[in-house]
């Protein structure tokens, strides 16, 4: 345990920012995976809808700084080739 007054407060801050992060990374990973579990049904509708949620849950992870940039740009790029790899092996009616 800290002594000085800033260091408690420095912990006291790291308790409230780790909560919310892991609530923010909970968030994320449940759009993603909606996303994975929509992909296993054959409704388009709720591909294209669970992946927009997706995509967006990636975008707020970024702005609250959960998230590099980078790394949600990657999850991002191999959703989209899922869900393309996805409607292209569909049959066409």
């Amino acid at each position: 345990m800290p002594n000085i007054a800033s260091a408690k407060k420095r912990m006291r801050q790291d308790v409230k920012r780790r909560l919310r992060n892991r609530a923010a990374k909970s968030a994320m990973k449940g759009e993603v995976k909606k996303f994975t579990v929509a992909m296993e049904s054959g409704d388009a509708e709720a591909k294209q809808q669970g992946f927009r949620a997706a995509v967006r849950a990636l975008d707020k992870a970024v702005t609250r700084g959960v998230l590099h940039k980078n790394a949600a740009s990657r999850r991002k790029s191999r959703l989209a080739a899922k869900l393309k790899q996805a409607s292209s092996s569909a049959p066409q009616a």
